[in-house]
C-alpha cells in the first residue's frame, strides 16, 4: 500500500513538471529515485520549456 501511494505522489509531481525543462518522465524518475520532496524542489528550481517562435 505504501509503494502505491509513493508512486502516485511521484506521478502527481511529474504532472506538475510537464511544461518544465525535464518533462514528465524526467521529474517522475527524479522523484522516484530521490524523493518526492526532491522532485518538488527540482520543479521549483527549473525553468519552463523554451517556446519555438
Amino acid at each position: 500500500m505504501f509503494s502505491l501511494g509513493y508512486i502516485l505522489i511521484c506521478v502527481l509531481i511529474a504532472c506538475l513538471g510537464i511544461r518544465r525543462k525535464f518533462g514528465f518522465w524526467g521529474y517522475f524518475f527524479a522523484s522516484l529515485l530521490l524523493t518526492p520532496l526532491m522532485g518538488i524542489i527540482l520543479i521549483a528550481a527549473s525553468d519552463t520549456k523554451a517556446r519555438n517562435t
